[in-house]
Parts: C-alpha cells; structure tokens; sequence
C-alpha cells in the first residue's frame, strides 16, 4: 500500500506504529520471564513432565530430577483433560507434592492441566522451547522408557492393556534394581529411603 503513494516502510515500522494503537502480542510469547532453569537438592522439590509419541497412544511421563523416581501412564490421546489426568495420578500415587513442575508448552500441559496443576506444586514452570537442557532429566528417561521397555513400535489404544502390564514390571525393576549414573549407581527407591520419603 505504501508504494502506492511512494513510501516505503519496514516491517520493523509497521510494528512500531501498530503498536501506538494496538497492544500486539506474541503466540510463542518468546520473550516470557521464566526464571532460571530449576535445580533440586532434595526429593521432590522439582519434577519434570513430558509425553512420548507411540502413534495412537501417548505415554505421559514424570520424573523428580533429584531421586529419579518417575510416574508413568499411557492415554490414547494428547489433550489437556488426560494431562490433568496423569497429573493427579502421578501425584496422588508418586509425589504428593512439589515444590515446582515444569513441563514444556505441549497442548497437553495446558487449559484442563494448568487448572489443577497449584494443588500440587507452589510453583508451575513451562520450559523454553528448543532448549532441551530444560527438561534434560525427563528426555533421558524417555529415551530410557524406549530403549528398555516399549520400543520404537507404534500401537493402539487396543495395545494399552498388554503394554501397561509390560511397564508396570518394568517400573519395578526401574525404582528397586536398576542402578542409576546421576545417584551414584544406587536405585531411586534406595534415595527416597534415604531422605525418608514415604508412601511410595
């Protein structure tokens, strides 16, 4: 349009005087205030959550980055209502309580999810995207959940039962006899029994 009457502007410009008149704001909203990226120097004071594809059925996944204990389920779909689900599963059952849960800006960590997500956690954290150092406990263990347990194949919801039953015997081997690298080869139940975490 500007051409039309022998004026050109940049984009930068066009921004700068919308802006005057309009308040524009970004989908990615890549400049949000985060905070640093958490730490934990005990059970439970962070956990990280995520999701794995298997094609019709999304494993959701938790993980508290100090003990590496994790909480997993298996749903059919990737909405907030089955993120708000694993959410009181993987709390009710597993954790309790977090200082803080941090998982990245997936649809499914969204709407139904961020409802309910302060019952649980002081604080809830949405990780920078493309950072993957971010939610680096939880990718491991993701890749750790492949690798060991339920492969790269992709299933069906009609699959979730047979697949349930091989997680759930993997998860016990996982927490009472798998040694872990970042707890000094002892497992997550031997770490939560040292900082006498219950009800596990």
């Amino acid at each position: 349009m500007g051409n039309d009457y022998g004026i050109s502007l940049s984009t930068t410009t066009i921004y700068k005087i919308l802006s005057e008149k309009y308040k524009l704001r970004s989908k990615w909203k890549k400049n949000q205030v985060r905070g640093p990226v958490p730490k934990a120097y005990r059970p439970r004071q962070v956990i990280q959550m995520d999701t794995v594809d298997f094609g019709e059925v999304f494993a959701f996944t938790g993980v508290d980055i100090f003990a590496k204990d994790v909480a997993v389920k298996l749903y059919p779909d990737l909405t907030s209502n089955s993120g708000a689900r694993f959410l009181t599963h993987a709390m009710e059952n597993r954790y309790k309580h977090s200082d803080l849960i941090q998982a990245d800006g997936g649809p499914e960590f969204k709407d139904e999810f961020k409802k309910i997500v302060l019952n649980y956690a002081d604080r809830f954290r949405v990780a920078r995207p493309y950072k993957k150092n971010e939610q680096s406990y939880i990718e491991s263990f993701n890749r750790s959940l492949r690798k060991e347990c339920l492969g790269w194949g992709k299933y069906k919801p009609c699959d979730i039962p047979s697949m349930e039953q091989d997680l759930k015997e993997y998860l016990v081997y996982y927490h009472q006899r798998r040694p872990h690298m970042g707890i000094e080869m002892r497992t997550p139940n031997q770490i939560l029994e040292e900082y006498q975490v219950s009800d596990i």
